[in-house]
């Protein structure tokens, strides 16, 4: 097996002048390389060619809280709202055709944001957290923050079946984060809080789980079979702009083989610096095996005075071969 290893290229984005991500939540290549950048400021969806130069924008006015994104392989684009409570699918140019879940009704789990844990699991949706597509089209949504489920949909919409409930036992989640089908049909689930990765069929049932992972973030399966790991660490980490003691491990990105052995793993203890993270929370690698990272730095530490506001929310990762 030849060692994954990659190169960050400083400054690959083209913003048009006063534009910021403010953070980047999530982001995602289509059929042609091109990148979307799901954010969470004025313009929710940026689009950029692979050299970074600015396409087009979409979704203004659309969203509350921009949280994950996936491109299937007809170019149409998942969009996942956390605080509105639903996924909302696209056209490529930024067309709606469809909406799963009720905006603003989120399932009862009993949740209550600072007051009340999830007790229970319950339906579609309640602070849903991320998407992604089996080969024969099915979709699978991480139900996340006020929800302690992963719901199985055909690809017109139609909801499946649903598993999960709050805890640590095997298929049980505290914030299932992130998720990502193989082609042998096997669904991978970050379940960040417990700090693991749970691997089951595509009927719900348990397969195995990773322990080696420290709170991933977001998850990404390439062509190659290389899963792609955020790994939100701690949130903290050492350096002449971090104002916190250290903590280990720190964030960092995982790259393993679907079995979980870990083939590289990189991010270094100063989080501001360049190829490094303070907190990656959205993974896309694109044809070639160039990586893309979102990290939403605002909320994560940047207004707690944890990282300068202008801590980057995105970094371009050139896969080197040979």
């Amino acid at each position: 097996m030849n060692k994954i290893a990659y190169e960050v290229v400083v400054g690959w984005e083209q913003l048009p002048e006063g534009w910021s991500f403010v953070e980047v939540a999530g982001v995602a290549t289509d059929s042609k390389d091109r990148v979307f950048v799901f954010n969470r400021g004025a313009h929710p969806v940026i689009v950029f060619d692979t050299d970074g130069k600015f396409i087009d924008a979409w979704g203004e006015s659309i969203f509350t809280n921009a949280h994950g994104i996936y491109i299937g392989p007809d170019d149409r684009v998942y969009c996942a709202d956390n605080f509105d409570h639903t996924v909302r699918i696209f056209s490529p140019d930024g067309q709606l055709t469809q909406t799963l879940g009720e905006k603003d009704q989120p399932s009862d789990t009993g949740f209550v944001a600072g007051k009340s844990p999830v007790l229970r699991g319950a339906g579609p949706f309640n602070m849903v957290t991320n998407v992604a597509l089996s080969g024969s089209g099915d979709l699978y949504v991480s139900d996340g923050y006020g929800n302690s489920r992963v719901h199985k949909f055909s690809g017109d919409g139609e909801h499946i079946l649903s598993w999960g409930e709050p805890g640590t036992g095997p298929g049980e989640f505290n914030l299932p984060h992130a998720i990502a089908v193989d082609r042998n049909d096997r669904v991978y689930v970050a379940d960040r809080e417990n700090s693991r990765i749970q691997v089951f069929t595509v009927a719900g049932e348990y397969i195995t789980e990773w322990n080696h992972v420290t709170r991933p973030d977001d998850l990404y399966i390439d062509r190659e079979d290389n899963l792609y790991v955020a790994e939100l660490g701690q949130r903290a980490g050492k350096g002449p702009n971090v104002q916190i003691e250290p903590h280990t491990p720190y964030a960092q990105v995982c790259v393993l083989t679907l079995d979980g052995e870990v083939q590289t793993r990189f991010g270094d203890d100063d989080p501001v610096a360049p190829g490094n993270f303070f907190a990656p929370h959205g993974i896309w690698a694109d044809s070639k095996g160039d990586l893309y990272v979102g990290e939403v730095t605002v909320s994560g530490g940047g207004r707690f005075g944890l990282v300068p506001m202008d801590c980057h929310s995105l970094q371009k990762f050139i896969r080197i071969r040979g």
